[in-house]
């Protein structure tokens, strides 16, 4: 068998979360493989509205194993908090979730370097989380870090006191304190030991030998290919590689392994935090999606920055991920417009090109407006009722992109998926 992989295409808040539960009955096992709590997939069903940031999103379907990763960098905080909040709607958590144990720990002090970190740039600031997602992250690269695995070891606290004293003078050099550490390390500690009742695993043999059984493996990924370390907008990126190689890094999987590879994108583009935004509409256009489209970060709550979707940025995606087929969401969002406008090239000091430049920052978007529709989607139940405008809208993205969009969003809630 092959993993299926899932991932963004953007800058991450594509709707992953939705389409992971939409399609989780095809699947005996749905992993994590990179990210932490910077991630808020938003899932919604029967009335009901649920954001996970490290739990995968099959956890509400009963057949489904979810698998945290060891890419993924975790908070036991954050981790208790989910976990509790799906228990008091009857999830039986601990029957679905294993976690790595090769996964590394966000510690108390890691989101205090976070914070001391963005402090000090100024106005260079990069647009973090301040989860500590990136010094969790480079702990783990500078061979420093804690991992679930050590929890309950002998060497356990030797280390933990390790690595936070070591937190702490840097944090003296930044000349900067935070008064309530020592309750967030209880707060800490106290999930800790909330979280030894959970399972761990090797998440490397499980999903490898769930293969050989003839399983079927999902790989979800967070935030968006255009934030990746490597290929994103750097430095304004997160802090691992959300493309589909990243499956390969964070789940322990062989490339051969890869199957099909399903690229989400809006049907416009934001973007949350700092950073070059070629297509950004900063008008009344930008505001009205930014409204419509309820554009407001799932787990920060800051707003989102809003534009026209940027085809040579998503044809880069496509092709780092090899995307086999492509998800369209909120196409709903636009109704409504008179016209709707695509960057089909970009304009540089070195012409006119559709291909994604070094330096994001200095390409200027060539815009074509293609016609819009006015009809409210989301009550629509199948692909024909689609307006002629949509259909046409599509044709036009997939003639440029060279992938079929095989499925399209109208709305929040899982029924309100179209497939074509």
């Amino acid at each position: 068998m092959k993993v299926d992989v899932l991932l963004g295409l953007q800058w991450g808040d594509e709707g992953k979360g939705k389409i992971v539960d939409v399609i989780t009955p095809k699947y005996d096992i749905i992993a994590r493989f990179q990210g932490g709590p910077n991630a808020g997939h938003t899932l919604e069903f029967d009335g009901t509205k649920v954001v996970l940031n490290t739990i995968p999103s099959g956890i509400f379907r009963p057949h489904a194993m979810n698998i945290i990763g060891n890419g993924v960098v975790i908070d036991p905080v954050t981790l208790q908090r989910e976990i509790t909040n799906l228990l008091k709607l009857g999830v039986p958590v601990k029957d679905r979730l294993y976690i790595s144990r090769k996964a590394h720990l966000i510690m108390p002090t890691h989101p205090i370097l976070d914070a001391a970190y963005e402090k000090a740039k100024g106005d260079s600031k990069i647009g973090s989380t301040l989860k500590g997602i990136g010094p969790t992250y480079a702990d783990k690269i500078g061979r420093s870090g804690l991992r679930v695995g050590n929890l309950g070891g002998s060497s356990f606290q030797a280390a933990y006191n390790n690595i936070r004293e070591k937190h702490l003078q840097t944090l003296r050099l930044l000349d900067y304190t935070d008064p309530e550490l020592a309750e967030k390390e209880q707060r800490w500690l106290d999930a800790v030991a909330f979280l030894s009742d959970y399972h761990t695993c090797d998440s490397e043999l499980v999903i490898n030998q769930a293969l050989k059984a003839g399983k079927r493996v999902l790989a979800e990924g967070a935030q968006g290919t255009l934030l990746d370390i490597d290929f994103g907008s750097y430095p304004f990126v997160t802090s691992s590689n959300t493309i589909t190689a990243g499956a390969c890094t964070g789940l322990g999987l062989a490339p051969q392994t890869i199957g099909e590879v399903f690229g989400i994108f809006k049907a416009y583009c934001t973007r949350v935090g700092s950073g070059p935004f070629p297509t950004e509409l900063h008008g009344e256009a930008g505001e009205e999606l930014r409204k419509l489209g309820h554009e407001f970060g799932a787990t920060t709550g800051r707003p989102r920055r809003c534009g026209w979707i940027d085809l040579p940025a998503l044809k880069y995606a496509i092709m780092l991920n090899g995307a086999t087929q492509l998800i369209m969401m909120k196409s709903d969002v636009l109704s409504g417009f008179e016209e709707i406008g695509v960057c089909t090239h970009y304009q540089t000091a070195e012409g006119l090109t559709d291909v994604l430049p070094f330096d994001l920052a200095e390409a200027k978007p060539v815009i074509e407006m293609v016609p819009g529709w006015q009809q409210d989607l989301t009550g629509m139940t199948s692909i024909e009722q689609l307006p002629v405008e949509l259909h046409n809208y599509i044709a036009f993205l997939e003639k440029h992109l060279e992938v079929p969009i095989k499925v399209v969003s109208v709305g929040p809630d899982r029924t309100q998926t179209l497939y074509r």
